[in-house]
């Protein structure tokens, strides 16, 4: 059977120069960073340096760079803090926002008693930047506003630098998930008014279980994680110094490599609009997806043309022909509720029909697009 793996957003494969390092520090550097001797010195060289790496592809300076678990962790650390140690008493967020950060909010907003405010969307599903500043202008209570880069679902990019001064104006704190953006983009923290990021390695082609949180310097954030003094006493906990490792080789890899993959996989990802449009000619696109400028260049999500009673048998066939895309986020698996982000903005109409979402990456081809194609029409055909 064809194997396709379109799912990359969820999480993407591991290059295989990130296995060999990760593999060669388990081997060799398997000291406790915290001990004094020489096998916990080297350990701790080998995290500070990539400390260093990380904080140079974001302009920042290492001391700002917090190892974490991941995206969620670095989520709950930055909005968990803003709350109980920053004097914050309202949250501006939106509906469309990975759950990591609409569940904190909600369990902040019951346990605190905050204000939580959400943001309007225009039609297409992205933030309305007009109706955030009327937010932001409509109350003097300490604020932080919690909008992700890159939509995980629908690949909606938000104007990160306008919000960022947005809220600089107006003397707002600003976290971002930047979970579908680093390693996929250049980006320049000290040209971005940000306060607060959340990065997952296995985004970019890195190990799972790792990621880090850009905290930015003299903020006050107190931890999540209360123990040892590891992280600068910001993250107890013994580091995961071989996922830390892969994390930074593969952030390295990603940035040497971005300018050429990111142009292969637009490619693809146009190749496969087209060929969609071809084939399927009553097919939808969810969001700006389609929209070079608007959205990136690493997935796409569809509306098909499917009634309900075919459409609740189509994953399953795909994956019966061998094809991985999803519904909607990974996180949601399991769960029979409906895509929280499509719900925020698609009419009734078309929430009643399947949505998938297709993502790509470097080792996608365009064989497998046309293959993928075929079965979805074959699926379609009455």
């Amino acid at each position: 059977m064809k194997k396709v793996y379109l799912d990359s957003a969820a999480t993407t494969q591991m290059r295989d120069e990130v296995i060999e390092k990760i593999t060669l520090v388990m081997k060799d550097f398997y000291g406790n960073p915290s001990s004094s001797h020489s096998y916990g010195r080297s350990s701790k060289s080998l995290i500070e340096n990539a400390r260093k790496t990380v904080a140079g592809f974001l302009n920042v300076a290492a001391s700002e760079i917090i190892f974490t678990s991941g995206g969620t962790e670095a989520d709950n650390l930055a909005l968990n803090s803003a709350v109980r140690d920053l004097g914050v008493t309202r949250i501006i967020t939106s509906k469309i926002e990975h759950h990591a950060v609409i569940y904190t909010v909600d369990q902040l907003k019951a346990c605190f008693k905050i204000d939580v405010e959400y943001v309007h969307l225009d039609e297409c599903g992205s933030v309305d930047t007009n109706h955030l500043e009327e937010l932001l202008s409509s109350s003097d209570s300490k604020t932080l506003v919690s909008l992700m880069h890159v939509n995980n679902e629908i690949g909606n990019m938000l104007d990160v630098k306008a919000v960022g001064k947005m809220c600089k104006d107006y003397n707002a704190l600003f976290h971002c998930d930047m979970v579908q953006s680093v390693g996929h983009y250049e980006i320049d923290l000290t040209e971005i008014p940000v306060d607060f990021t959340a990065v997952s390695a296995h985004k970019f082609h890195g190990p799972k279980g790792v990621g880090f949180a850009f905290v930015r310097k003299n903020s006050g954030l107190k931890p999540l994680i209360f123990g040892g003094e590891q992280e600068r006493g910001h993250r107890a906990g013994t580091e995961s110094v071989h996922n830390i490792a892969g994390l930074e080789e593969a952030l390295k890899l990603a940035h040497e490599n971005m300018a050429v993959e990111k142009e292969y996989i637009t490619s693809l990802k146009s190749y496969f609009v087209d060929q969609l449009e071809l084939n399927i000619p009553d097919i939808k696109f969810n969001g700006y997806c389609r929209d070079p400028f608007k959205s990136t260049y690493t997935l796409l999500n569809v509306c098909l043309p499917v009634t309900q009673e075919k459409a609740l048998m189509l994953l399953f066939q795909l994956d019966l022909k061998g094809i991985a895309c999803s519904k909607g986020s990974a996180c949601q698996s399991g769960s029979d509720k409906g895509s929280h982000v499509l719900s925020a903005f698609l009419s009734e109409e078309d929430l009643k029909k399947p949505s998938l979402r297709f993502s790509f990456s470097k080792y996608n081809t365009k064989e497998e697009i046309d293959y993928v194609v075929s079965v979805l029409k074959d699926f379609i055909a009455p």
